[in-house]
């Protein structure tokens, strides 16, 4: 029987969900780096900490302790990515995370015991929305990452242009072993790295490390742990040098050249995900998941 934290029992799952251990987790209590999060905090701006170094934008998921997504944490990043897409001053954006963890995922509330319609609103901002923001921001965004990553995390991670990561850096597509599927990964994933790479990580549902997603080809960079946001940081400063125009209308070109029919294979993809939410199994997943038990799949 796992002791009872200081955090709350959704935080503490979370929190094993990502990858850390139990002793781990206790030991992060008692020094104060976690605490509980009892819902998002009153100001959107909050959970999303947005700052402006010369020409370069930083935003810092800040939603503690694992930056759980919620429809307001999805719209402050949006918020976010705009204010720096229309800033002629910014040249350059870094996404990062205020805590160990980049992001653990969505908040299973989104989806669990709600009807299909609400889950669509949520994936429309997630998928969508974030798609859109990004093709057409017309400056290069770097993920910074430092921390686990999982699910939806691998979402905002994937969507930006560069993705630097520290090796201490774990990565995974987790939904499947709450009866879920990380349906925009159907999309992206093998037209990243293949078919037959794809496929044991979003079907397996384990977890894998930087120097395996080096391999695959999904990083950028990895460098020493502790050291992606100073490293992104390098990069940006490099990107942000060039000429603005040139880099806007390449950039463009880019993102039409690698994203042809990217947004009809992500509406299949979330109505996929919205028909899956709304099966027994996947709430029994769900359930099983919170209560601390091996779900009872039925086929139904």
């Amino acid at each position: 029987m796992r002791p009872a934290p200081d955090i709350g029992e959704d935080s503490y799952d979370v929190l094993l969900e990502a990858g850390f251990e139990r002793g781990a987790i206790d030991g992060l209590v008692k020094a104060g780096a976690v605490r509980q999060a009892k819902g998002d905090r009153a100001l959107s701006g909050d959970i999303v900490r947005y700052s402006v170094t010369g020409d370069i934008a930083e935003i810092m998921l800040d939603r503690p302790p694992v930056n759980a997504l919620s429809m307001d944490l999805i719209d402050a990043l949006l918020a976010a990515l705009s204010k720096a897409r229309d800033d002629e001053a910014v040249r350059a954006i870094i996404i990062g995370s205020a805590h160990k963890v980049f992001c653990a995922g969505l908040d299973l509330d989104i989806v669990r015991g709600k009807p299909g319609i609400e889950t669509k609103k949520f994936l429309e901002r997630l998928y969508f929305a974030l798609n859109d923001t990004q093709y057409r921001m017309g400056k290069p965004t770097i993920a910074a990452i430092d921390g686990a990553v999982r699910a939806g995390g691998m979402t905002i991670a994937i969507s930006c242009d560069m993705i630097i990561a520290g090796d201490a850096c774990t990565f995974g597509y987790p939904e499947i072993d709450v009866g879920l599927i990380p349906a925009i990964h159907f999309v992206q994933l093998p037209r990243l790295v293949g078919k037959h790479q794809a496929f044991g990580p979003l079907f397996l549902g384990e977890p894998f490390d930087a120097a395996t997603v080096f391999r695959m080809g999904l990083l950028s960079e990895v460098v020493p742990k502790g050291a992606a946001l100073e490293r992104a940081r390098e990069i940006a400063r490099k990107l942000a040098a060039k000429s603005p125009i040139v880099m806007k209308i390449g950039r463009d070109a880019f993102m039409r050249a690698v994203d042809a029919d990217f947004r009809r294979s992500v509406e299949n993809a979330a109505e996929s995900f919205a028909l899956v939410a709304t099966t027994e199994d996947c709430q029994e997943g769900l359930n099983a998941f919170v209560e601390k038990r091996t779900p009872n799949y039925r086929g139904r």
